[in-house]
């Protein structure tokens, strides 16, 4: 019989990479939306677009305990990947109430619907690295203490506890994977590399003139999103539920980056990048770097694209993107 997962944020670029992964290995996939992603598919569930027939999507609400009760009833998965929040880090400082209420509670809501109606079931919590936030130490580890420095870093501190909690209280497969930065030619818009690469494409086309950033000097352990989904997996897959660091080791400058987005395109960034004060963080995070040693030692996993290579792919989707708009 085939598994069958369930999954939250499945409209996101997580969700998307791993709705791929889990059809490929005969899973029966099913993801939760908001009605009005369903009402409007074109706009909102264009990372879907290719497999949209080889899944089952089910209205519902993080905010709404009863709709993510009655979909794990009817689901009764064997897999859950907890994926959905709110997510942009900017953004939970301009909406903090909004960000805490709705991913501590969509946590909560779904960790309790599942000890309810799937005890059985296997759940991954997409945890984050921006919960370490003002960093004790470097590289961080799965024992690294938390210091969030943001609302959203907070949310997840929380739902990473509650998370830790339903496995040793309830007996609950629950794993927290710790993911820093990872990206993706399907990363959102609002995120500073697709914010990036997108501005160097209509710079390039002759579209815009200038590129507002924030912080250039911030560093970030940044990865390919179609790796990290696949430790996701590979944490369910363990006989036993652990919390794991999911990185490259590596960190980069939002600077570097910049700089090999100009330079791929054939410009010289110092010439279009205006550095704006208002789109500093309150709070900043300076430098994230992963210690995924754990992850490789007993998931067998390490990441596969490297860094200038991550930046190529996103530069030539958004290259490829921009192009295609100036036909119209």
């Amino acid at each position: 019989m085939r598994k069958k997962a369930l999954i939250t944020g499945i409209t996101g670029q997580d969700g998307a990479y791993l709705s791929r992964l889990l059809i490929d290995k005969g899973y029966q996939v099913h993801g939760i939306v908001r009605r009005v992603a369903l009402e409007d598919p074109e706009h909102r569930l264009w990372r879907l677009k290719p497999i949209l027939n080889k899944i089952k999507l089910h209205a519902g609400s993080l905010e709404s305990y009863a709709s993510l009760f009655n979909i794990v009833q009817k689901v009764k998965p064997d897999e859950c990947y907890h994926l959905a929040a709110q997510s942009f880090v900017s953004y939970s400082f301009e909406d903090e109430f909004s960000t805490i209420n709705t991913n501590i509670n969509g946590t909560h809501f779904i960790l309790s619907a599942l000890k309810e109606r799937a005890p059985k079931c296997k759940i991954y919590f997409a945890a984050s690295s921006e919960m370490f936030g003002h960093v004790r130490e470097i590289p961080q580890t799965e024992n690294t203490p938390f210091h969030p420095r943001s609302p959203y870093g907070i949310s997840k501190v929380a739902g990473f506890e509650l998370t830790r909690n339903y496995r040793e209280a309830y007996n609950l497969f629950a794993c927290n994977g710790i993911l820093f930065n990872h990206e993706s030619p399907m990363r959102g818009y609002e995120f500073v590399t697709r914010k990036i690469t997108l501005g160097v494409a209509r710079i390039k086309a002759g579209l815009d003139k200038e590129l507002r950033l924030g912080n250039l000097e911030a560093k970030r352990d940044w990865g390919f999103a179609g790796d990290f989904i696949e430790a996701m997996w590979l944490m369910l897959q363990e006989k036993k539920p652990d919390d794991y660091v999911v990185a490259t080791g590596e960190t980069h400058t939002v600077r570097r980056f910049v700089e090999l987005a100009f330079d791929y395109a054939g410009l010289d960034w110092k010439k279009y990048v205006k550095q704006d004060k208002v789109l500093f963080r309150p709070a900043e995070v300076n430098q994230l770097i992963g210690d995924y040693s754990k992850a490789k030692r007993i998931l067998g996993w390490k990441p596969k694209v490297k860094f200038e290579e991550l930046v190529k792919m996103m530069m030539d989707e958004d290259l490829r993107r921009v192009k295609c708009q100036k036909q119209f």
